[in-house]
């Protein structure tokens, strides 16, 4: 039971992170549409399998930073200041983004597979973002850390991330008559998520101040 718990967080984490238009599904989603589905698939695979590796180091460093509370306390202060900044950014400075979709030219499945790879691994969000929910989850008594939940959590995170990916692939062309709607929005909407993320930290930090 806790596998299947620990799969369905996995699952519905890379959801969640994957979903907002980015660098690796949109260019997922032209490889699709100007190569077709098998060179898209190759691009998917190299992604995911770097993301898979991603997750499960985030579960490591996820372990070690629970080992001491000291940490884990300065971790939520740093974060309740960073998402404070990213709220005030988002929903009071940033100017509306304008949609830049990259250029693609066509190549073998090979060359494809390590371009999924290489972007991948250039995108470093994914590793503080699953150390957070990680303990996030371990904290609420839903994730375990260990090393078979890990592997189970990052294998789920994979699975939610294809399937990201196959619907940006899929749908293309009904996500892109939209496209320009979600982005003049997609400040409000990660104003509004960090927002949510800085009131949960304060009220983590005032638990263990005053509790």
């Amino acid at each position: 039971m806790n596998l299947i718990i620990s799969l369905f967080s996995g699952f519905i984490s890379a959801f969640i992170g994957m979903t907002p238009p980015g660098l690796l599904n949109m260019t997922a989603a032209k490889v699709g549409l100007k190569e077709g589905k098998r060179n898209a698939f190759w691009f998917v695979l190299g992604a995911v399998l770097v993301i898979f590796i991603q997750v499960y180091l985030a579960v490591l460093f996820a372990r070690i930073i629970n080992a001491r509370p000291d940490i884990i306390i300065l971790l939520r202060e740093v974060g309740l200041g960073i998402f404070t900044l990213l709220t005030i950014y988002f929903l009071g400075i940033a100017k509306k983004p304008k949609l830049k979709q990259p250029k693609i030219k066509k190549n073998s499945k090979k060359k494809r597979f390590f371009l999924g790879m290489l972007l991948s691994a250039l995108n470093f969000f994914p590793i503080p973002y699953y150390v957070f929910v990680s303990v996030t989850l371990y904290s609420y008594a839903v994730f375990s850390l260990d090393t078979t939940s890990g592997f189970t959590f990052a294998s789920g995170a994979t699975l939610g991330s294809v399937l990201v990916f196959y619907f940006y692939i899929s749908f293309f062309q009904k996500i892109e008559q939209k496209a320009d709607f979600l982005l003049r929005n997609m400040n409000i909407i990660i104003g509004t998520i960090t927002g949510i993320v800085s009131i949960i930290a304060l009220i983590n930090i005032l638990e263990y101040y005053f509790m």
